[in-house]
């Protein structure tokens, strides 16, 4: 009888375990999903510099300044804490090669741009 017991205490830490796995898997794709949405960014003078628009594989940015060569759309890399941008005017005008999800103290969260030395735009949800 002793034997049964412990058998079926294995098996319940087994399953608790299980659930435990199959729930942190499934939350996985909703960390990710949090940049989606409409950003205001600022650039390093605290100046609007435009509006980040990032749905599914793609992104918008419109800036502020006419015929700014940055604006128009690419292709991103979505990952845990933020997006890669592959391509477009962010990447080619201003070498930004990442959007990193930081958190704020007014918004909750924001996208930091940045290219490979620097930090280039501060995002906040519109």
């Amino acid at each position: 009888m002793k034997a049964d017991r412990r058998t079926g205490t294995v098996l319940d830490m087994r399953r608790i375990a299980l659930i435990a796995v199959v729930t942190a898997l499934s939350a996985t794709p909703a960390l990710a999903q949090n940049f989606t949405g409409n950003w205001a960014c600022r650039d390093a003078t605290a100046s609007k510099a435009g509006i980040l628009t990032i749905y599914g594989s793609v992104y918008g940015f419109a800036s502020t300044s006419v015929g700014d060569a940055s604006s128009g759309t690419g292709t991103i890399t979505a990952y845990q804490d933020g997006v890669t941008i592959n391509d477009g005017g962010l990447r080619a005008t201003r070498g930004i090669q990442v959007g990193r999800m930081i958190p704020d103290p007014t918004y909750g969260t924001a996208i930091q741009l940045e290219t490979a030395d620097t930090i280039v735009m501060l995002c906040t949800p519109r």
